[in-house]
C-alpha cells in the first residue's frame, strides 16, 4: 500500500498514525504542497480535490483521511481501535464526522490566518476571521474538554480512532494560536495522545 501525504497535514497524519499503530505496512509517498504537486495531473489522476492523504492499495484508490482510517482497521486483524459493535462503532463515526465537519475545519481556519497565509506569500491575518475562528474553537474545544471529564478516552475505555482523529490538528496548536491550553481536560488527554509511540513517530522532523 501507497500512503500519500505531507508530514504537516493533520489530515494527512491521522491517516499515518493509523497505519502505523496498527503496524499496517504502507509506503509513504510525500506530496510536495509548497509547490503544487496536489494540482498537477499525475495526483489529480488519485485525487481529484487535490489534497492529502490518498491511499492507494494494488488500485484501489481511496481519498479522505477518516475513509482511510476505517479502511486500514478492516485490514488489520485483532484490532482494537475501530470496534465491531455496532453501538460502539457509531459512538467513534461520532466524533469522527464531529472532526471532520467542525472541528478540523475551526482549527484550519486560525492555522491558515496565522500560519499557512504569510507561509505562501497571501498577506497578513485577517482580524474578523481570526475572531470567528477563535469563537468556533472555543465552543467546540469546551465542548470536548467537557466531555473528556472523568475519562481517559473519547470513546468508551481505550484508545480508538475517534482520539487520533481529533488529536491530530492539535498539533497545530502553538502555530494557530488554538485558545485550548486552559482546557484542563483536553489537556491532560492530550498529553497522553502525544505519549503514543504512532504520535512519536509522525511527529514532522
Amino acid at each position: 500500500m501507497r500512503l500519500y501525504h505531507h508530514p504537516l497535514s493533520t489530515n494527512a497524519r491521522r491517516a499515518v498514525m493509523t497505519a502505523v499503530h496498527l503496524g499496517v505496512p504502507v509506503s509513504l509517498v510525500t506530496v510536495d504542497l509548497a509547490k503544487g504537486e496536489q494540482r498537477q495531473p499525475p495526483f489529480l489522476k488519485l485525487n481529484p480535490n487535490h489534497k492529502v492523504p490518498v491511499l492507494d492499495d494494488d488500485g484501489f484508490v481511496l481519498w479522505e483521511s477518516h475513509a482511510i482510517m476505517q479502511y486500514l482497521c478492516d485490514t488489520a486483524p485483532r484490532q482494537t481501535v475501530y470496534p465491531a459493535a455496532n453501538r460502539a462503532r457509531a459512538d467513534v463515526n461520532r466524533w469522527l464526522f464531529w472532526c471532520a465537519q467542525h472541528f478540523g475545519p475551526a482549527v484550519e481556519l486560525l492555522n491558515w490566518e496565522h500560519w499557512i497565509k504569510e507561509l505562501l506569500g497571501l498577506g497578513g491575518p485577517d482580524p474578523a476571521e481570526i475572531g470567528r475562528g477563535e469563537g468556533l474553537i472555543r465552543e467546540l474545544a469546551g465542548i470536548l474538554d467537557a466531555h473528556l471529564a472523568g475519562r481517559d478516552w473519547i470513546c468508551g475505555d481505550a484508545l480508538s480512532l475517534a482520539d487520533l482523529s481529533i488529536a491530530a490538528p492539535l498539533a497545530d496548536t502553538e502555530r494557530a494560536r488554538l485558545p485550548v491550553t486552559a482546557l484542563g481536560n483536553l489537556q491532560r488527554w492530550f498529553a497522553r495522545m502525544r505519549g503514543l509511540d504512532a504520535w512519536k513517530k509522525t511527529a514532522p522532523a
